[in-house]
């Protein structure tokens, strides 16, 4: 008896095969969490998300003990529903992004801009003490 050995890639062959392996996948989640960039400044952290089509209304962005949340919801028509979609690839929906920042931000001056999609987000960094601070020991005698 001769032993045949097995090959792991096989089935994956099979689907390369394929003609429709080329079709894009898109992840549900990609809508739920557009990317962002984070940056620093010497005074500001800012933060940038590419999300077009919503409405800034329906946009919420809050910082709390230095995590910043930013929230949207895009609301599909009624009038879409009824269409007969051969293919449907503009995301309607909610996201929901929260990141740790990578400073300490002044929560209370935070403003957000949105501007041909995009949302702008500027974060005062808080003023640290430069001073450093002597502690005196006590000793007990």
């Amino acid at each position: 008896m001769k032993l045949v050995p097995r090959n792991p890639f096989e089935d994956l062959e099979k689907w390369f095969e394929d003609e429709d392996w080329a079709l894009p996948i898109v992840p549900s989640s990609a809508f739920k969490e557009p990317a962002m960039d984070i940056y620093q400044t010497e005074k500001d952290v800012i933060a940038e998300l590419n999300i077009p089509g919503f409405d800034p209304k329906k946009i919420e962005v809050s910082v709390n003990n230095q995590v910043l949340t930013v929230k949207g919801e895009m609301q599909e028509t009624e009038e879409e529903k009824k269409r007969d979609y051969w293919r449907k690839e503009i995301r309607k929906g909610s996201f929901e992004r929260m990141v740790r920042l990578p400073a300490e931000v002044d929560e209370n001056k935070v403003e957000a801009t949105y501007e041909k999609g995009v949302l702008k987000i500027v974060m005062p960094k808080k003023e640290s003490s430069t001073q450093t601070k002597k502690i005196p020991i006590k000793t007990k005698d």
